[in-house]
């Protein structure tokens, strides 16, 4: 995979957002997508700020520190 490229290099017209089934539908919560290979996590309220950029390797190890409980302290 090539360098990380800059949100606002992406077009998300055809990104297919995620929203948590525990977001309880209120519209206030992260979406997760993906778009050229990479992860995106965006704001659903403020859909129009520019998402968080991951490689599928960090987003990978992301998970799996929230399953191991590494972020339970913040």
């Amino acid at each position: 995979m090539s360098i990380k490229p800059d949100p606002a290099d992406f077009d998300l017209t055809d990104v297919v957002w995620k929203v948590s089934s525990h977001s309880g539908g209120g519209g206030n919560c992260v979406r997760v997508g993906t778009k050229d290979g990479f992860i995106l996590l965006g704001d659903s309220q403020n859909p129009d700020r520019e998402p968080h950029v991951f490689t599928p390797a960090e987003w990978s190890a992301f998970v799996l520190g929230t399953r191991d409980g590494e972020f339970d302290n913040l």
